[in-house]
Formats: structure tokens, sequence, C-alpha cells
């Protein structure tokens, strides 16, 4: 039989035209589709070629979301917030659910909503689960209560003890912290023993100034409702419990450290072994801060990871010595399970603060990495520490121990997670004294970048940053971590049989060492810059950059500089404040009349004096405005004429709460521009701008005045209707 064969047509070429039409129409829809789905796609090729890796993120996400509960204002944009995430997540199941192209954004933008939202929930719930409602004015009271921690400052001459008792007035349970004097104390105060005192407390106090330590808030995720000082003697009315507390076995390791190495050395040397740093005296703490070496005093990555290494080595070492057991047991899984628990019981020691909680949980990390032959540093591993800190202490987030802790670690693994450092640290055939300068040179960049992550959190905070701390570290992190602290431990090891005095004076010219390289850092002429205080704008700028700087790869994580860059040039341009004033009116500081600073009183509070000279941005004793001669005093008030974006400004601020004739206090309230008094005024006090008196501190809190744009900036501006402003005596 014949095959005839037929060509083949294509489809369009044997459809009319209305039936091509009909065919366009119906397949309009598809190609819209496509092209939308282009974006999600490309995003796709995008963060795989850029290696993304997400994990870390999410963390980011849930500090992100902690971290916004504090900045907004009140519950309405707390609930907007939560809602606005949650509608996020519902909005990307809905648009993306069945297309399985699309699974990776649709399990990113997900859990990125829901970690945000959780995040402010989160930490919304712990403020009003542990949250303590103050005292709503100073008080002189009787307490009899149970003491909760007991804390030794040798330094400061007091014992600092932590009370919890029955507060009859106000029909509730109270927590609060004393300050008493050693001798005051009667035998066996310590924890769990109930006492009888009598106290002057007063209400956890908030922003001295705009930018100034919010300890109300601290004070609020503590518990604390008052604070205050002991009047009289302690009475012990039941000692402590017997049996051993890590609290006494921390004070008895202390006393031990003191008793074998006496002054400044054994005060560094108790901080280290025990975490106890009341004996540091204050001059020590300021030499090692302004010289970047403070973080060497707070148990941390430092100390935590020696510890845990040593234990390891011993541990493999030692064991590998026991044929039996080697034939038989993997050596690393008893090496971590021993290290582990040292480092466990180390942190504990020591108090199991937020940065060596998360050095013990990172440290755990990579002892679990390396027991199963994984890579034992990475992002994910700080990311994963960071989120079960934060997991427990949401509050942590807002805090500088937390924030100073992981932006350093953070930045260690970035920078040798980066191509060209990998590429420079890479095993080669060399001299020892090639590699030997090549390690020295990494250690000197690490310093670097640790100060660069750094210096922002530190200026945000605390108003000051060290310039040399680089330099300074270069020596005293090697010199603790293969030196001090071996020596410390070596010598408490051979206290066991009577033995460790050698020990003991290595260890304290170690130390010595180590507090001369920061006296001498610290006095080099521009170790420190003074800042004023930085917005929260600006310090989001920079957290945003070095995050993209840290947790993104390749050439893209050169875009976290632009974020960092116009941060610093907000910071740079912020101007001084020319007033401060406290939340009470009785300090007052005045910039720019000089290189010092002016003040309205030169009480004895180093509390007052520091806040104001930090704020200000300046150095130096200031100088009280009656013997400024600018200014005329009389016991009353004092007054002065500053000149300010062209124009002169009268201030007049009062200096006692004497009773005065109201037609000569309303003559001159007229002719001041600024009046500020830590007293009322009466309605007849009507200055030219701005009558700063007692009520009206009260709703605001403390000012920074900018005369030239006739800008208040207060603290009520940044406390919103967060419960530990709300919730102050009025």
């Amino acid at each position: 039989m014949a095959t005839r064969t037929v060509p083949l047509v294509p489809l369009e070429d044997e459809l009319g035209e209305g039936d091509r039409a009909v065919d366009a129409a119906l397949q309009r829809p598809w190609r819209k589709a496509g092209a939308l789905s282009r974006g999600p796609e490309l995003a796709e090729r995008f963060l795989e070629s850029a290696s993304f890796d997400r994990a870390p993120w999410l963390t980011v996400a849930f500090a992100c979301g902690i971290a916004a509960w504090f900045v907004l204002p009140n519950p309405i944009t707390w609930i907007l917030w939560l809602g606005g995430w949650l509608m996020a997540a519902i909005g990307a199941i809905a648009i993306w659910r069945g297309d399985e192209g699309r699974s990776y954004l649709l399990r990113a933008a997900v859990a990125v909503s829901l970690l945000a939202a959780f995040g402010t929930a989160l930490i919304w719930t712990r403020s009003e689960v542990v949250g303590a409602v103050p005292l709503d004015r100073p008080q002189v009271v009787w307490i009899e209560g149970r003491v909760l921690a007991r804390e030794d400052r040798p330094a400061e001459n007091r014992v600092r003890l932590t009370l919890a008792y029955r507060d009859a007035d106000a029909g509730m349970a109270r927590k609060v912290r004393v300050n008493v004097d050693p001798a005051r104390l009667g035998p066996g105060t310590d924890e769990s023993a109930l006492v009888r005192l009598r106290a002057r407390l007063m209400p956890p106090g908030s922003p001295m100034v705009p930018g100034a330590y919010d300890f109300a808030r601290t004070a609020w995720f503590a518990g604390l409702s008052a604070t205050g000082s002991v009047i009289g003697d302690v009475e012990t009315l039941e000692s402590a419990r017997q049996g051993g507390t890590i609290a006494r076995a921390q004070r008895s390791l202390s006393a031990h450290v003191h008793a074998r190495l006496d002054g400044a050395p054994g005060a560094i040397a108790s901080a280290f072994a025990s975490g106890d740093r009341g004996g540091i005296s204050s001059a020590d703490e300021e030499a090692m801060r302004d010289s970047g070496l403070t973080h060497l005093l707070s148990i941390s990555g430092v100390h935590v990871s020696a510890v845990i290494a040593a234990a390891y080595l011993l541990a493999t070492r030692l064991l590998a010595l026991w044929p039996w057991l080697v034939l038989r047991v993997r050596l690393p899984l008893v090496g971590a399970a021993v290290a582990a628990a040292t480092g466990v019981g180390y942190t504990l020691l020591t108090g199991a603060e937020v940065p060596t909680v998360r050095s013990c949980i990172g440290s755990l990390l990579v002892l679990i990495a390396l027991a199963l032959g994984r890579e034992p540093l990475s992002m994910r591993m700080v990311a994963t520490a960071a989120f079960a800190v934060l997991l427990v202490w949401p509050e942590a987030v807002v805090g500088p121990s937390f924030q100073m802790s992981f932006a350093a670690v953070t930045a260690i693994v970035a920078l040798y997670e980066a191509g060209p450092v990998r590429t420079f640290l890479a095993p080669r055939e060399e001299s020892w004294l090639a590699r030997l300068g090549r390690r020295g040179a990494m250690l000197l960049l690490t310093g670097i970048v640790i100060e660069l992550a750094l210096m922002p959190i530190v200026l945000f905070h605390f108003h000051r940053a060290g310039f040399y701390g680089a330099l300074a570290n270069v020596v005293a992190i090697p010199l603790v971590t293969f030196v001090s602290m071996p020596l410390i431990a070596l010598a408490l090891f051979l206290d066991l049989a009577g033995a460790g005095a050698p020990a003991w004076w290595l260890a304290g010219q170690s130390l010595e060492l180590l507090l001369g390289i920061a006296h001498f850092t610290a006095d080099q002429p521009g170790a420190v810059k003074l800042m004023p205080q930085m917005g929260w704008g600006t310090f989001a700028l920079f957290v945003a950059g070095g995050a993209w700087l840290a947790l993104w790869h390749g050439k893209m994580r050169l875009l976290g500089f632009a974020p960092a860059v116009v941060a610093a040039g907000l910071l740079l341009t912020t101007p001084t404040p020319d007033v401060l004033v406290s939340g009470d009116g009785r300090h007052v500081g005045i910039v720019g009349e000089g290189p010092r600073l002016l003040v309205l009183r030169e009480g004895r509070s180093e509390f007052a004096r520091d806040n104001l000279l930090e704020l200000a941005g300046l150095e130096g004793d200031p100088v009280s405005l009656e013997r400024w001669p600018g200014a005329e005093c009389s016991k009353d008030f004092c007054s002065l004429v500053v000149e300010r974006g062209g124009h002169p400004w009268t201030l007049l601020l009062a200096r006692s709460r004497s009773r005065i004739e109201e037609r000569a206090l309303a003559a001159a309230c007229e002719r001041s521009d600024v009046v500020i008094a830590d007293r009322f005024l009466p309605r007849s006090c009507r200055p030219r701008w701005l009558k700063a008196d007692r009520s009206y501190l009260q709703e605001s809190g403390g000012l920074a005045l900018d005369l030239s744009k006739q800008r208040v900036n207060a603290v009520a501006d940044t406390q919103g209707a967060h419960p530990w402003w709300t919730g102050r005596g009025r």
C-alpha cells in the first residue's frame, strides 16, 4: 500500500483570523503573569549568586522587632507594627501560594514577617511580666526583707544588697537595691538572710538629659522599684541558710585571689577568675575604658574561649594517654563534653552576664561543630547565639553590653570569612618569621575592624571613643589569653598543694603590664574623643550599614558603606546643645562660652558633672557661673547673656527656693529669653521664649536647648508611653 506523506503545517497557519484573535486573548493573561514573575525569579537568582544565607537575617528581623517596641511611642503603634507584619506574612502566602518556583522567597518573607512580629510581642509581654512599679516619690522607710543578692565593692567601700520586702502602704511586694557601709553589716548577711534596716529610697532615675543613661528602663526589666542607701546599722534577724551557693562560691574565690595577690593586679585577677569587678579602682577602670581594653574586664569571648579551649586541649591530650579509652571512644566527643561542662561552670561562677552567656553559647556551638566535623566558626553560629540570648533577655538588644559583644564577634567572623583574608591566611611554604609577620598583621587588622565596628555603639551610649584601642589590643589580648589567664588558672591549681606563690607572682607581673599598657594608651594626646548625642536615626544607619557589610558576600557587601557614610556625615554635623538642663532643674550646663563647661552648681555629684560633660562633648573641670565674669549671680538667681546665631539670649537661672517678691520676679522674667528653675514659678513669670520650671520639667524631663535654631529636645520625646516613664512619680 502506498504511503501518503502529509506536510506538517503550523497550527497558526490553519487558524483563521478569528481563531488567532481568540488564541491571543487567551494567552495574554499568562504572558502578563510571566512578566510579573520575572521580579521574584531575578531576586532569587541574585540571592543565589551572592551566596545569600538567610539564617543570620532571621535573627536580624527578630532583633528589629524587639528594638521597634523601644522606639515606637505607644501601644497603638505597637499594635499597628504587629498587625502590619502579620498582614505581610498572610499576603506573602496568598500571593505565592502554590508556586514552587518561588518557595524560597515565600519562606523568607513569611519567616521575616513572623519573627519581626514575634520580637515585638515577646518584649511587650516580658515588660508586662517582669516590670516593677517604681516608688512614686523619695521615701525614708523601715524595711524587713530577704537578701536576694549581695555584691561586695571594696574599691568604693560599700556593699550592695538587693532586698525583697512587703510594702504594707502600697499593698505589694517590692524589690529594692541599697548601698551599705561594710562596717554596718551584721554577720551572716548573705543571700537568703532576713534583715531589718532603715533606708533612704529613690525611684529609679530617668535620663538626666537627652541621650544620657536610662537607669529607669534598666531597673524596670530588673524588677527594681527603688534604689538608695542604708541609714544606720543592718540588723540580721535570721542568718543566711547554710549550704553553698554560686554567689558564695564567687565571693570565696574572689577573697582567695585578693589574699594571694593584692593591689590593682589582684582586683584584675579577681575579675578574670570570678567576675567580681568590685575591687577595681575608678582610675584603673577609666584607663581601661579610654584605652579600648575595658572589654577585658567583662567576662566575655576572650575569657570563656580561653577557658573552654584549655579544657578541651587538656582533656583530649590527657585522655589520649589511656589506650583502652582511645580504642573505644572518640576523644573529640569526650573532650567537647568536658570543655562544655567547664564553660558552663565558669559562666555560672562569674555571674552569667549577657556577654558571658553569649560567649558560652557560641563556644558550645563551636564544640558541637568540632565534634561533628563541621566548620566551627560561622555567621550562623553567631546568629544562633544572639537569637538564644534575645529569646531569654529580649531587652538586651538596646543595651551596650549585648550590642558591643555581638558586634565584635560578628566583625571578626565576617573579616575571616572574606575571600582576600582567606587567601592571605592560606597555608604556604614560608619561613617562621614570615608566618609570624602575617599573623601579627592580621591581629592588627582584626583590632582595627573591631574598633570601627564598636565605635558607633560606644559613641551612642557613652559619647566617647578611644582611637588607639586597636594598637593596645594587639598586645593586650594575647597577653591576657596566653599569659595572664593560664597563670591565674595554674596558680589556683597549685594552691591546692600550697605551692601557688610563684605562679601568682608571675600573674601579677603580667597584670601590671596590662595596666601599664592601659594607662600609657589612655594618657596619649587625642586618645579619647567626646561627641554629643547621637540620634536614633543616625545609629540605625550605622547598624544597617554594619549588618550589610557583615552578612553579605562578594562586592555587594560594599553597599553597606553607603548608610555608614551617611551616618558619619550626620554625626559630624550634629550640633552640640547650647544649654543642658537636668530633669529636676538643679543642674544646668552652658556650652560655647570658652573651652570649659559653665555650670549653675558645683555639687559633689560626679554623676551629674560627668553627664553634662559627656553630652556637651567637653573635657576638664566645669566652671561655676558665680565665678564666671560674664554672669551676674545673687543667692537666688544667676543671669547671663550668650550670643547664638547672631542673636543675644538672656538666661535667668534659679539657685534657691527662697520666696521672691512676685512683681520683681515677673519683671526679671520679662527681660529674659529663657528661665530655668527647680521650683514652680507663677504665671506672671513670662519669658520671651521658654519657661522651664518644675511643672514643665516634670512633664518633659531633662532638656537640651539649641538656641540658634530655637529647638528644645526633651527626654520625654524618646520615652513615649513606655511603663518606666509613665509609671514614675510626678
